[in-house]
Formats: structure tokens, C-alpha cells, sequence
């Protein structure tokens, strides 16, 4: 049995243990309360800025420790021109304080009749819009069948539009039909007239025609090396019935369609 006075300790012991325990736990208690206190006070509530202009809306929101941004501007016909007609955050959301709040403003009604730029080079489509007030958003360019290259083929919004949200403008531009490619035959040993006939017919045209120069003389015995390539072609105008012996692309070259061929012929 232990003595009545190391009980009396323990008990001592254990009462002081219990003491601290519950300071640390007041304490832990208050540094949360105060942590979450100090969290809210940063926090507010946005204002409601619909249909005030910017002057209006900006000592609203500077009184909630908010900053303000415009960054688009719609046709409305119902809220007045100049004032916001939308906010982001909504009204009522809790955010810190600093946040920006971004508007966008009421323009009015539609006052601007979108202009047909179908049919258009891309250049006087720009000119046309930038004379009524009205924006580029965007240009987009592609290969179609049919199309003309640097014309405008489509747009958004349409021509005399009537529903139009701002006064922007986006088209695509044609690039002219996509270019094919074929493989370029071999037209060596075959007749001028013949080859030529069938270039115009599938499309390619025939460019330089020139004559082969003549093979040198037996008598003035072999050339040297460094002179065995073929001698320089002769200026002279060759006929239908010439012989193909060169040709420029080669045989198996890729090409595409409209292409001219040279040859040098005999």
C-alpha cells in the first residue's frame, strides 16, 4: 500500500496536468476562433451593379474593399447605353477583399447594319467594316473546291443581321481549290506533238523547249573526262515530230496540276 503522501503527490501531479490540458485547450479554441474571425473579416459581399454606369458602380465597390474592370461592351435593347449590363462575380457572392468584379456595358440597341462581305477580297471586307464601326474578331483561311483565292466565302454574324450581341465581325477567306498532285510520267523517246497535246489535256502546260546539242565528232577523238557531260543546247526551234530526250520535272517527280514541263528534244 503506498504511503499517503506519494498519493497526495500523484494526485497534485495529476490535477496540475489537468489544469494545463484545459489551458491549451482554451487556447487552441481562441487561435481558431481568431484565425476564422480574421478569414470572414477579409471576405465581403459584391454589390449589385447592374444598370449603374461606371462612376456610379465604382464607390460601391470600393466602400465593399472591391476593384473594378470593364472588359466588353453588348447591344441591349433593354438596359441603357453606358451602364453595366452584366457583372462577374454575381451579386451577393462572398469573395476577399481586392477582388476585381469585371462589367460589361450596354451599348444600346443595334444601330449597325451588317454589310454582305461574301464574294469580298479580305482586304475590301476590312475596309468595309472598319467604315461602318465595326470590329475584325476574327479570320480564318482554308483550301475549298471552287473558291477563289483571298475571297471572302462565309461570315459571322450574317448580312443584315438584326440579333447581333456586339459590333464584331468574324469571315473565312477562301484559298483557292486545294492544290492536287500527280506523279509526273516519263515522256523520254516519245513525240513532241504527242506529249504536248496530252500535257494541255490533263491540265500542265509545256514551258522551255530546247534541241540537244549534236554528238562530237569521231574524228576529233574521245573528250577528256572532266568535258563528258552533254555540250550546251543548241538555240534552234524544234518541230512536232521532235524526239524527247530530257525532261524537267524528272519521271516519278511529284507535281501539281497547271505545272510546266520542260524538254530538251532532238
Amino acid at each position: 500500500m503506498k504511503p499517503p503522501i506519494i498519493i497526495g503527490r500523484m494526485r497534485k501531479l495529476m490535477r496540475h496536468s489537468l489544469q494545463a490540458l484545459a489551458l491549451l485547450i482554451v487556447a487552441l479554441i481562441s487561435a481558431l476562433t481568431a484565425m476564422r474571425l480574421a478569414i470572414h473579416g477579409r471576405e465581403v459581399s459584391v454589390p449589385d451593379l447592374h444598370g449603374k454606369t461606371p462612376a456610379e458602380a465604382r464607390p460601391l465597390a470600393d466602400r465593399a474593399g472591391l476593384a473594378i474592370a470593364v472588359e466588353r461592351s453588348y447591344y441591349s435593347a433593354t438596359v441603357t447605353e453606358g451602364k453595366v449590363l452584366s457583372q462577374v462575380p454575381a451579386p451577393g457572392a462572398v469573395v476577399r477583399r481586392g477582388w476585381e468584379v469585371r462589367l460589361a456595358l450596354s451599348l444600346g440597341p443595334q444601330r449597325v447594319t451588317i454589310p454582305q462581305l461574301i464574294g469580298s477580297s479580305e482586304r475590301a471586307a476590312s475596309l468595309t467594316l472598319a467604315q461602318r464601326g465595326i470590329e475584325v474578331e476574327a479570320v480564318a483561311r482554308t483550301s475549298l473546291p471552287g473558291s477563289t483565292a483571298n475571297e471572302v466565302v462565309a461570315q459571322d454574324p450574317s448580312a443584315n443581321s438584326t440579333n447581333v450581341s456586339s459590333p464584331k465581325v468574324s469571315f473565312l477567306v477562301g484559298q483557292g481549290d486545294p492544290s492536287a498532285a500527280f506523279v509526273m510520267p516519263n515522256f523520254t523517246g516519245q513525240v513532241l506533238g504527242t506529249v504536248t497535246n496530252t500535257l494541255h489535256d490533263a491540265g500542265f502546260s509545256v514551258g522551255r523547249v530546247a534541241m540537244a546539242a549534236s554528238p562530237p565528232s569521231q574524228e576529233a577523238g574521245p573528250a577528256p573526262a572532266e568535258e563528258s557531260a552533254p555540250g550546251p543546247l543548241i538555240p534552234a526551234t524544234p518541230s512536232a515530230a521532235s524526239i524527247i530526250v530530257s525532261q524537267e520535272p524528272s519521271a516519278g517527280t511529284k507535281v501539281v496540276a497547271g505545272s510546266a514541263v520542260n524538254f530538251v528534244v532532238k
